[in-house]
């Protein structure tokens, strides 16, 4: 997909002076704080309310913890696509492999839900193979966005779990955790130019593996930031949508006081400034400095 990857290519390492800037941490919590606790709630198919055949099933027994999960029961070498229409508007198309139950977020809210899984027969048509209709209501509106997910994979023994525990140890608040998590990815990533030039629609980032190599595209940067911090208890959206003209990834956190944050944070210590660090980095260079502000020139198209 030519806009994907050209956007993709757009991305670079995030700015030192961007992550200089953020809130720095103190060398001891004061007395009454609780350090965060790794929090990763498991996902679980139990069959209550499902639809299904012998090919395939929807199961959407935990629609109201706001997820559903899906798994293609026989192998074929054809594409297997889950579409999500949501009451937002928008169809969510993922890909998945045979054999394994996959988890998807029902990150539109409220409402009614039609989940298709089809095969790809040939390049122009999807055949069904079962669909849900669902209507739902999720018990706590956060909860979509504090678990994993197939765009956020991660667990309990994840390596980026570990991480987001280690480097969060000393942060006194919010803003101290969100601070440590964001300077921690833009201090440790970099731009992986190969992967941008060549990476095609429906890849899915092995966070581990990310963080191994300590290299990433925007989709990377965002979720692997997205996991840590949900993983720390912090809802967290992975956002994919248009800044200006090009594809793009970020996060957006939320806090008790402010709400949603959105197009990755900043706090100078009393104001929410809404900022993308990738961008920022290669302003000068890519001439995308208009971008950069306010978050006027962002539009977000899909959350998970």
């Amino acid at each position: 997909m030519k806009i994907f990857s050209r956007a993709f290519a757009l991305i670079i390492a995030a700015a030192v002076v961007f992550a200089a800037g953020c809130a720095n941490l103190p060398d001891a919590p004061p007395a009454d704080f609780t350090p965060r606790e790794v929090s990763v709630p498991a996902a679980s198919a139990p069959g209550i309310s499902v639809e299904e055949n012998d090919k395939a099933v929807i199961d959407y027994s935990n629609s109201s913890d706001g997820y559903i999960m899906a798994k293609y029961r026989i192998d074929t070498p054809n594409m297997i696509n889950v579409l999500v229409d949501g009451p937002g508007g928008e169809q969510y198309v993922y890909i998945v492999a045979p054999g394994d139950f996959a988890v998807f977020p029902l990150t539109e809210g409220n409402g009614r839900y039609v989940v298709t899984l089809c095969e790809q027969v040939d390049e122009m048509k999807l055949k069904v193979v079962v669909k849900a209709h669902i209507d739902v209501s999720i018990s706590d509106p956060l909860a979509p966005f504090l678990r994993p997910s197939q765009h956020v994979n991660y667990s309990k023994e994840s390596a980026v779990t570990a991480k987001a525990a280690e480097i969060t140890a000393g942060a006194r608040d919010l803003i101290g955790v969100i601070s440590a998590v964001f300077n921690f990815v833009t201090g440790n990533l970099s731009y992986d130019t190969e992967l941008a030039q060549t990476v095609e629609s429906g890849y899915l980032p092995d966070l581990d593996a990310v963080l191994a190599k300590g290299k990433g595209i925007c989709f990377d940067y965002a979720a692997v930031m997205t996991a840590m911090l949900r993983s720390l208890g912090i809802p967290t959206k992975l956002v994919f949508g248009y800044v200006g003209e090009y594809y793009h990834a970020w996060i957006s956190v939320y806090s008790e006081e402010e709400g949603w944050i959105g197009n990755v944070i900043f706090f100078d210590g009393q104001d929410w400034i809404l900022m993308d660090p990738t961008l920022t980095s290669g302003a000068g260079q890519s001439g995308l400095s208009q971008y950069i502000g306010d978050g006027v020139n962002y539009v977000a198209k899909f959350h998970y």
